[in-house]
């Protein structure tokens, strides 16, 4: 059962396909490699392990087999994903940093590509966790880490639950769209708030269970379900973070 803490959080820990960057990193990397036919399987099993109607492992080789991206096309995905970062995600970071918070990645991606997206948004190396892939000497794919707990249903839970074990982490936040997300939020020990963020992609499971939702378009969006009035406040000193919060308020 999803529990509620309200803001403040310690930690902050975003998903990263179709919530720090509006696209899905395994569909892109389908895109322009293989015919139609095949093109549309994966977006069908990406969306169907996204809503929960099939366990993430099923699928996660699977799809990877059928792309068989190489180096160089995993690092034209991390160009994608900054170049599809979504509105005010950069900003919403330098934000929650400001105020002291641990900003955190944890994605069943592709990692080469999401510390790409990592760096652009300033979130250090070490707070990055997703799949590694495994690569021949002439870059050509060849496998990925299996024992990966984010290549398979449940595994965000173990990672949020080794995150939140340190002593200075709790209250953290979880903010994703997607049923493994989801399963981190309704976990015990898992985040103390989930936010499930539709603005790239409204997926009806997630959003009919969760107990807090955003879907703005921009990641502003969030400053009130992160923040504290108190923080709000000590944003509004700092002329930096004018931008965001501007975007952070609700148009009538």
């Amino acid at each position: 059962m999803l529990r509620d803490t309200p803001p403040p959080y310690r930690t902050i820990v975003f998903d990263c396909d179709s919530t720090l960057s509006a696209i899905e990193g395994i569909d892109e990397l389908a895109g322009g490699e293989l015919g139609s036919a095949q093109r549309a399987r994966i977006e069908e099993l990406t969306n169907r392990a996204m809503d929960g109607s099939l366990a993430l492992e099923a699928v996660y080789g699977l799809r990877l087999e059928l792309v068989r991206p190489t180096r160089a096309r995993v690092e034209r995905l991390g160009a994608e994903y900054v170049e599809r970062a979504v509105p005010e995600a950069k900003e919403l970071v330098r934000a929650l940093q400001a105020l002291g918070k641990r900003v955190v990645i944890v994605s069943g991606g592709v990692a080469p590509a999401v510390r790409a997206l990592a760096r652009e948004l300033g979130v250090p190396a070490v707070d990055v966790h997703a799949v590694e892939l495994r690569f021949a000497a002439d870059g050509a794919y060849a496998g990925f880490d299996e024992r990966s707990p984010l290549a398979r249903s449940g595994g965000k839970v173990q990672v949020l639950r080794a995150l939140g074990a340190a002593e200075t982490a709790r209250p953290l936040a979880l903010v994703g769209d997607g049923q493994t997300d989801l399963e981190a939020g309704e976990a015990e020990d898992g985040a103390d708030r989930f936010v499930a963020y539709g603005g790239v992609v409204r997926r009806a499971a997630v959003f009919e269970r969760a107990r807090v939702a955003c879907a703005t378009k921009s990641l502003a969006g969030l400053v009130p379900l992160l923040l504290s009035d108190a923080e709000i406040a000590t944003l509004s000193r700092a002329p930096e973070h004018a931008a965001l919060l501007r975007a952070a308020r609700p148009t009538s």
